[in-house]
């Protein structure tokens, strides 16, 4: 499955909190709908994010990791 996305956030190589903290600076100036393509390799970022989605609404279309990167597609709400 190919998803479509309109922004995409490199955490590549940043810790907790800093991923999600990327995350969250982008989700302001997107409109609802878009997705955001996220990229990281901080073991936790998996729990900050989902936890963050949890709480928002924000909805993970997908995640997955490859290559030690883990990706994330995040449809706004």
């Amino acid at each position: 499955m190919t998803i479509e996305y309109q922004h995409d956030i490199d955490t590549t190589g940043l810790h907790c909190p800093l991923p999600l903290l990327r995350l969250k600076k982008t989700l302001t100036g997107v409109e609802s709908g878009e997705i955001i393509r996220l990229r990281a390799t901080d073991p936790a970022a998996h729990l900050d994010i989902g936890v963050f989605s949890e709480k928002t609404g924000h909805k993970i279309l997908e995640s997955f990791c490859e290559d030690d990167i883990q990706y994330f597609f995040i449809q706004k709400k």
